[in-house]
Order: structure tokens, then C-alpha cells, then sequence
């Protein structure tokens, strides 16, 4: 995979007083992501080729991927399929990297999603919906302790335009 060609599409920084110890942990633990990804289960074989995986709470395979770079503390860059078959073939792979810096007390964590192809906004509105809340969630797990409790659907503009293209919902 050439990852020269993919394009950044949805671009997030947010700031958590936390270390980078922490904020990697929560990247790449099950059990810490289980709290913050909405009871979904990150699994990740921290090494160049090896797996990403992400399970529904009741352990379904819901994201598969590889390790693109990995650099600890500071850089993971993973593909992120979902595991809707369909959608990828006629989407691409999605690429996306966690990047992580120390920002005086805080971390700044800036996390960049990109596609290999241009992507209707309407298709990029689920992330661009469920990334924040993700996000804003892992923020308040490590700066309260206590992770956000947020009800999430595909949102519907994004789900029409799969409709249009042909795409079956799971």
C-alpha cells in the first residue's frame, strides 16, 4: 500500500492533560478503549504489518486493519476498514493515524483520517460525527475519569448516500 496516496479528509487536535504514556495506552488497550470506544475493544500488534483490530462488545469483528508505522508515545498509523465488505470495495481503505505530543502539563493529540480517493461529504459525515465524540470521550475518561456516555447511528445524510450508490446498510 502506497500511503503517499492517500489524502488527509477529516483532521482532528484536541488537547488532554495527560501524559503520552496514558493517551498511547488508551490508543492501544483493550480494556482502556472498551471505556472510552463505546464498549468496542481495540487489539493491536504494536509492529509494522502486525494487526488492528476493533470488536463490538459482544466480541464481533468490527474493524480490521494493519499497523502502517508505529512509533510509541508518539505516531501509530493504522488502515481502519470496517467490516461492511461493500463499502469498501467501492470507498477504499481508510487510513488513520494517532499522533501525539507533548504540549506542556497537556497532550496535544491530533488524529488524521485520509482516503486513497475524493469522498462525498455526505459519506465523510459519519466520521466527521463519530470521531469527536470518540475522541471527546478517551479526553474526559483520562482527565476525570470517568469516559462519556453518548448514543451514536450512522447519521442518516451519510446513510442515504450510501443508498444512492448502491451500498446495503449491515
Amino acid at each position: 500500500m502506497n500511503i503517499n496516496q492517500f489524502k488527509p479528509a477529516i483532521v482532528y487536535t484536541i488537547y488532554i492533560a495527560s501524559t503520552p504514556e496514558r493517551v498511547w495506552e488508551a490508543l492501544t488497550s483493550a480494556e482502556f478503549s472498551r471505556k472510552y470506544f463505546f464498549g468496542n475493544a481495540v487489539e493491536v500488534d504494536l509492529r509494522v504489518g502486525g494487526a488492528y483490530i476493533v470488536r463490538t462488545p459482544d466480541g464481533a469483528l468490527h474493524i480490521s486493519g494493519e499497523v502502517i508505522e508505529c512509533d510509541p508515545l508518539r505516531k501509530l498509523t493504522i488502515t481502519f476498514n470496517v467490516n461492511w465488505p461493500e463499502l469498501i470495495e467501492q470507498l477504499g481503505p481508510t487510513l488513520v493515524s494517532y499522533e501525539i505530543e507533548p504540549a506542556g502539563d497537556a497532550v496535544r493529540l491530533t488524529m488524521i483520517e485520509s482516503h486513497d480517493r475524493p469522498l462525498d461529504d455526505d459519506i465523510l459525515s459519519g466520521g466527521r460525527q463519530g470521531w469527536p465524540a470518540i475522541l471527546s470521550s478517551l479526553k474526559s475518561l483520562l482527565e476525570t475519569g470517568e469516559a462519556l456516555v453518548i448514543k451514536m447511528r450512522p447519521p442518516d445524510r451519510m446513510l442515504a448516500a450510501l443508498k444512492k450508490m448502491g451500498i446495503g446498510t449491515p
